[in-house]
C-alpha cells in the first residue's frame, strides 16, 4: 500500500477485511448466512458504508465466489506443479488428489463452488462457468498433451449416442480447448466418477463404512489413469 493516502489506506483496508469477514461467514453458514449487515457487524462499519465497495449482497457472494475459486484452482494446478512436469500420470493423480483434499479441507467451499449452495449464486453474471473453465482447463491441458503424444484412446464422435454429442460439445468449448469429442467425452467420464466420490467424502455420504476415503480414492484413480491408458507414478508428490 505504499503510495497511498492514509483515506486510501484505510479503504482498502476495510474492502481486504470485508471480504475475509464474507469468506469465514460463508464457511461458518453457508451463503444463505451471507449478509451486507452481517459483514457489516463483522467489520464494525454500518451497512451502507459497504456499497462503495459491493454491489449489494449480490456483491458479497460474488467476491466470496471469485475468492474461493482463486484459493481451490491455485491449490489443485500447485499439486500439479510440483510434479516431473514430463510426468503425466503424477500430474493428473496428484491434481485430484489435491481436489480431494481441497474439498475436505473447505466444505463450504465446495458446497458453495460445486454442491448445493452453487445454485443459489448461479444466476450471478458469468458464475456458471468459473469451474467449468478454469478447472476444466488444467485437466484438459494434460488430456491435450496425452493426445499430441498418441496415448490416448477416446471413441469417434460418431459412436457417440446424438443426443450425447451435442452436450458435450457444449462442454468441450467452454472449457476453451480444440479437443476431439470423444476426448472431452473421455474428461466427463472421468469427472463424473471423482465428483461422486467427493459427495461422499464432504456429505459424509456412506461414512459408517468408508471414514477414511484415501483407499477408495486411490482405487478409483488406478481405475481412471489405466482408463487413459496411464499407470501409477512411482514419482507421485503428494503433500
Amino acid at each position: 500500500m505504499t503510495g497511498l493516502t492514509r483515506r486510501e489506506r484505510l479503504r482498502a483496508e476495510l474492502e481486504r477485511d470485508a471480504k475475509a469477514a464474507a469468506r469465514r461467514i460463508t464457511e461458518e453458514e453457508g451463503v444463505e448466512g451471507l449478509t451486507v449487515a452481517a459483514v457489516a457487524r463483522a467489520v464494525g462499519v454500518t451497512p451502507p458504508a459497504l456499497y462503495r465497495y459491493f454491489d449489494g449482497r449480490a456483491g458479497l457472494v460474488r467476491a466470496v465466489y471469485d475468492d474461493v475459486t482463486a484459493d481451490f484452482i491455485d491449490t489443485v494446478s500447485r499439486a500439479a506443479a510440483r510434479q516431473d512436469p514430463d510426468d503425466i500420470s503424477a500430474q493428473l493423480h496428484a491434481a485430484t488428489r489435491a481436489v480431494l483434499d481441497w474439498s475436505l479441507a473447505h466444505k463450504a467451499g465446495f458446497d458453495l463452488l460445486m454442491g448445493a449452495g452453487f445454485p443459489k449464486v448461479a444466476a450471478e453474471d458469468g458464475i456458471p462457468l468459473v469451474i467449468l473453465r478454469e478447472l476444466g482447463g488444467l485437466f484438459g491441458r494434460l488430456f491435450a498433451r496425452l493426445l499430441r503424444e498418441g496415448r490416448l484412446s477416446y471413441p469417434a464422435e460418431e459412436d457417440i449416442a446424438p443426443d450425447l454429442a451435442p452436450q458435450i460439445r457444449v462442454y468441450r468449448d467452454i472449457i476453451g480447448l480444440e479437443l476431439p469429442v470423444g476426448v472431452a467425452l473421455l474428461m466427463m467420464t472421468c469427472w463424473r466418477q471423482i465428483y461422486g466420490l467427493l459427495c461422499l467424502a464432504v456429505y459424509g455420504h456412506l461414512r459408517v463404512a468408508f471414514g477414511d476415503h484415501l483407499p477408495l480414492f486411490e482405487d478409483m484413480m488406478d481405475d481412471l489413469l489405466g482408463l487413459l491408458g496411464l499407470t501409477r507414478s512411482p514419482g507421485l508428490r503428494v503433500g
